[in-house]
């Protein structure tokens, strides 16, 4: 998204640079990460059925296209021969090599490919496998805090966020005592209410930090992610490309899942059959979790896609420089898969859903995601089988404009 705006500024404007604190962000382009309660607006269906690859009117000539059908951002997502993720486009554009965010999202490969082996080792089920007694005792511990308060639970702060926070630190081998400052960062880079400055402000800040823990890492490695990473490649790395790995994995496994565990909550609160289903058969818990991933699609867009040359997808053709954007939540609402996707149905057979993505790019971190989502629904309705909310559904405020979706907070009564 900062990507296309920098190329606006500069090329349009014709200025010599720009103020990405000042930037403005044009309505059209906000209307996928725009959602009514739970569901992406209608304007966004609606649109889907009419032309899944649709031209965003923007100002000055800037072509910007929006993908939302379910085939059409599959063809995208994993065409990394015509579209590009690469940090130069926004170079180019008169961004800053001290911009650029590092890690996987923004790179291609070859390079791409180089640093996702890294990271892959670390992400297999046989050594995430060691991480699952650390995260039933972390949600244990949660639910331990939320029983002893007298009134009203908040959700989102006494579960949703310390649960993934934890389990990240404790993955990289970060120290939990700064999970309050990580909590600020990660969700601050999300928020485009707020200009397109303060998300790539919050990313400097944050990679500042992992920096100095990697450099303490390479003089005594531990036994996380980093520690692992400079064990057995750290000739192959540098300080800057770890600090990015890191600071993808910490943002994209922390402010993803924990909104995720906030809204699956709330789902469940609003459906008492699929509460007790959940409470009551394990069996039932990985389909569950499967259809709200799809269902919620918390990470509303994938990164920004630029076409190498001109390229024709689904019989439309998006010229050489254009910027594409792969709207998933609109792609897992696309009946052209499914059925009745615009409900949840906790019994429905796995869907090929693109809540982590599609392609070369699909979050490497998935798995560890799915069994955070699998330990904790279970035992919140478990520990706390007569918890209902403490104000009405639409009374709860949700994010207005944001790439990652989520809720402010969620009040619960526990019994």
């Amino acid at each position: 998204m900062v990507a296309w705006f920098a190329r606006w500024y500069l090329a349009r404007a014709k200025k010599k640079g720009f103020d990405l604190g000042k930037m403005p962000i044009p309505e059209p382009a906000l209307m996928p990460l725009k959602r009514d309660g739970l569901d992406p607006v209608a304007e966004l269906g609606e649109l889907r059925a009419r032309e899944p690859i649709s031209k965003v009117p923007m100002p000055f000539g800037i072509n910007l296209w929006l993908v939302s059908g379910h085939e059409e951002v599959k063809a995208v997502l994993s065409d990394t021969k015509s579209f590009s993720n690469d940090f130069t486009n926004l170079a180019a554009a008169g961004g800053t090599p001290q911009q650029d965010p590092g890690g996987l999202g923004f790179a291609d490969p070859p390079v791409h490919t180089r640093l996702r082996k890294l990271l892959t080792p670390e992400f297999t089920m046989r050594r995430l496998a060691r991480l699952t007694p650390g995260i039933k005792a972390i949600i244990d511990q949660c639910l331990d805090n939320m029983e002893r308060s007298a009134g009203p639970v908040d959700l989102v702060s006494e579960f949703a966020l310390p649960i993934p926070s934890l389990v990240i630190c404790e993955l990289l081998g970060v120290p939990y005592d700064d999970r309050e400052d990580f909590q600020r960062l990660a969700m601050s880079r999300f928020d485009l209410f707020a200009g397109a400055g303060a998300s790539l402000g919050a990313i400097s800040e944050s990679l500042e930090y992992l920096l100095g823990v990697v450099r303490k890492q390479r003089e005594n490695p531990g036994d996380g992610l980093l520690g692992m990473i400079i064990k057995e490649h750290g000739d192959k790395v540098d300080d800057r490309e770890l600090a990015g790995l890191a600071d993808g994995v910490l943002t994209g496994g922390f402010e993803t899942t924990a909104s995720m565990l906030a809204l699956g909550a709330l789902v469940l609160l609003q459906d008492e059959p699929t509460f007790n289903l959940i409470r009551e058969d394990d069996d039932a818990i990985s389909g569950f979790v499967e259809e709200i991933l799809r269902y919620l699609a918390v990470v509303q867009v994938a990164f920004p896609r630029f076409a190498r040359d001109d390229v024709e997808v689904a019989g439309v053709t998006i010229g050489k420089g254009d910027v594409v954007i792969a709207s998933l939540s609109g792609a897992n609402r696309d009946e052209a898969f499914g059925e009745d996707l615009e409900k949840v149905l906790a019994t429905r057979t796995p869907t090929s859903h693109l809540a982590f993505g599609y392609g070369v790019h699909r979050c490497i971190g998935a798995e560890l995601a799915r069994m955070e989502l699998r330990a904790a629904y279970p035992a919140l309705v478990r520990r706390f089988p007569a918890m209902r909310l403490a104000k009405a559904a639409d009374e709860l405020e949700f994010r207005k404009v944001s790439i990652v979706y989520g809720v402010d907070s969620l009040p619960v009564v526990l019994k």
